[in-house]
């Protein structure tokens, strides 16, 4: 299918206000849309919340009477399912829209196809696949937590110049500036759930909220700990409720029941994994995640957990910073030390790579390239099957 600009030029502009619901329409995609009739916008909206009207019916109650006959263009395929809100495709049907045009699939199993076929079957002209490679990273954590039935995964820390992560005392805070911090309090506010190691917990002692001024509106995610034998302090900041989202501890049958107990009493969920002498097996706790619906987790450390992730193949995106400092040592460990590869050729590497300066600080951000193994072969087929029915390591702290 070749688009023209003035599709891509629409396209993007529906992309540009799906951004605007990012990390606050969850579990929901961010979605936007825009109503063309005679080349002039009659009527646009994104959705802003779950439980609250979609993208689609806001653009088209605002176009009016000018719906009929227009071209909508929306940032994923239109429900055609009963929720808390009517099917997006009867309300398009309704309105008389000749042509729908979007960029990718909804994996949702309720959708996934059904909404295109409905609206084919009524008439609508549906075109698909313009601009696919921004809305795909658009709703990634919507997207990963379908397809691959887990949370989207982004691994986050920062080191010095000599790529040290806290001092000979084990200080860590705060190696990188304030417009870096304000950065992951951004970062934060876009995913499910913030995750740290217990040796975290235990040295840092922090809140994992989003402390963001200026914001009228956020949604706190909530804060997993994972504690394979559950030493988490009772009055550590992590439990508390004040200003921040529920907690999830994940521990191991080697965590005592007395400790479980009473870590429940004070509010907080504690999942019992599958793990090894105390240490959490991070695959069979992203499939307890994805049953509770957290489509995606930001992962802040400790090195061990960090470690643990990458053995386990589980990061998808990686946001690391650097700091112009130097601060020495004795041992040489790494921010990954217990994991690594044994050739340059097996080495991770990221695509689409942003980097981005704070002050004198620098992040770089990218995307796991995925290998095509049979694994990815068979992710590989399943997405092609979908698109099909449209017809056209070591401890954990």
């Amino acid at each position: 299918m070749r688009f023209s600009p003035e599709d891509e030029l629409w396209m993007r502009r529906a992309l540009e206000l799906a951004a605007r619901g990012l990390g606050l329409t969850r579990p929901n995609p961010a979605v936007g849309a825009v109503v063309v009739r005679k080349g002039r916008v009659v009527g646009e909206g994104y959705h802003k919340a779950a439980g609250r009207l979609h993208a689609e019916p806001i653009a088209l109650d605002r176009a009016g009477a000018a719906a009929r006959g227009a071209t909508l263009y929306v940032t994923l395929e239109p429900c055609c399912h009963l929720g808390r809100t009517p099917r997006c495709t009867d309300r398009i049907i309704a309105a008389g829209i000749r042509r729908v045009v979007i960029p990718i699939v909804d994996p949702n199993s309720l959708v996934a196809g059904h909404g295109i076929r409905k609206l084919r079957e009524a008439g609508v002209r549906v075109d698909v696949g313009l601009l696919a490679h921004e809305a795909t990273h658009l709703n990634e954590t919507f997207l990963t937590y379908h397809l691959l039935r887990r949370p989207f995964f982004i691994a986050k820390w920062a080191v010095t110049l000599d790529g040290r992560f806290n001092t000979l005392t084990g200080d860590s805070c705060w190696i990188t500036n304030e417009p870096s911090r304000r950065y992951v309090h951004q970062l934060r506010a876009r995913y499910d759930a913030v995750m740290v190691g217990v040796g975290t917990v235990l040295v840092d002692n922090p809140r994992l909220n989003v402390r963001l001024r200026g914001r009228r509106r956020i949604i706190q995610p909530t804060r997993i700990i994972v504690d394979g034998t559950l030493r988490t302090p009772f009055k550590a900041h992590c439990l508390d409720p004040t200003d921040a989202g529920p907690t999830i501890l994940a521990t191991t049958d080697a965590a005592p029941e007395a400790r479980i107990e009473r870590m429940k009493r004070l509010g907080a969920t504690v999942l019992v994994v599958p793990g090894f002498k105390g240490i959490v097996d991070l695959a069979a706790l992203a499939r307890q995640l994805h049953g509770l619906g957290i489509q995606s987790v930001m992962v802040e450390g400790g090195q061990k957990l960090l470690t643990s992730l990458f053995a386990a193949g589980l990061v998808d995106r990686i946001a690391a910073f650097v700091a112009p400092k130097v601060i020495g040592g004795e041992q040489p460990a790494h921010l990954l030390s217990g994991w690594g590869v044994r050739e340059m050729q097996q080495a991770i590497e990221l695509e689409h790579v942003a980097i981005r300066r704070f002050g004198t600080d620098v992040c770089v951000e990218g995307y796991v390239r995925r290998d095509v193994g049979e694994k990815g072969r068979r992710q590989k087929e399943k997405v092609k099957r979908q698109k099909s029915k449209v017809r056209r390591p070591r401890g954990q702290e």
